[in-house]
């Protein structure tokens, strides 16, 4: 998983410096294209990819705000102030 996503970064960072280069070359219809192509790519399809290989084998109860969380932080917070 994580070569193709260091593949997948890496073919649409060539995908946005070719479609710069065909804008650099006056054909900015497909210059736009492929850069339009590139960026929904990494939006789409990159990140997803990326949050579920680092989200895989972690808890989502340590990450969300529940009222055991809140009073866990609102207690560490007293801790430090009373230590200072």
């Amino acid at each position: 998983m994580k070569r193709l996503l260091q593949a997948l970064f890496f073919l649409i960072l060539a995908a946005i410096g070719v479609g710069y280069y065909f804008k650099w070359q006056n054909d900015h219809l497909t210059g736009d294209r492929i850069v339009g192509i590139a960026v929904l790519t990494a939006a789409f399809v990159l990140m997803p990819l990326f949050i579920f290989h680092r989200s895989k084998g972690k808890k989502l109860k340590d990450y969300t705000l529940t009222p055991e969380n809140l009073e866990k932080m609102k207690d560490e917070k007293h801790k430090k102030t009373n230590n200072q």
